[in-house]
């Protein structure tokens, strides 16, 4: 089951471990907050989102990715609420029976979140101004 959560996602890296012996391959992406953004110091970040049917969505995209050919699991998390530099935003988790699955499988699901999560970002830079980032243009599934 997906989560949309405000703890950090740091401490779910020490519990990874591939749960299936058919596993041949664990992917891990970490999205994290970065300190420039088109030519702008970021200070940090704050996400929203509507966490009913971002949660929903998010479901929705780690079936898709389990119904690729050799994908034996998919877990997705993502952040909300005030992030500091270098915190992990979005955790992709994706485990395989080879690596190439994974990695293409760990691809699909982090463009599938940009593509159709509803979470938004909200950057404050060290300027003291601050917008929201225009995305991409949510898709449904």
């Amino acid at each position: 089951m997906p989560d949309l959560v405000h703890a950090p996602l740091e401490p779910l890296l020490a519990q990874i471990t591939p749960g299936n012996v058919e596993a041949g391959a664990i992917v891990v992406f970490a999205g994290t907050v970065r300190r420039h953004n088109e030519n702008r110091e970021v200070a940090f970040l704050e996400y929203s989102a509507h966490p009913a049917l971002a949660t929903r969505t998010m479901a929705e995209i780690e079936a898709q990715i389990l119904g690729r050919p050799g994908i034996l699991s998919c877990r997705l998390w993502h952040r909300i609420g005030r992030l500091e530099l270098g915190e992990i935003s979005v955790l992709i988790v994706v485990c395989s029976a080879h690596r190439a699955q994974a990695y293409e499988a760990s691809r699909a699901a982090i463009e599938a979140v940009k593509q159709r999560l509803p979470v938004w970002k909200h950057e404050h830079y060290t300027d003291g101004t601050s917008e929201f980032v225009e995305g991409c243009r949510l898709q449904s599934s």
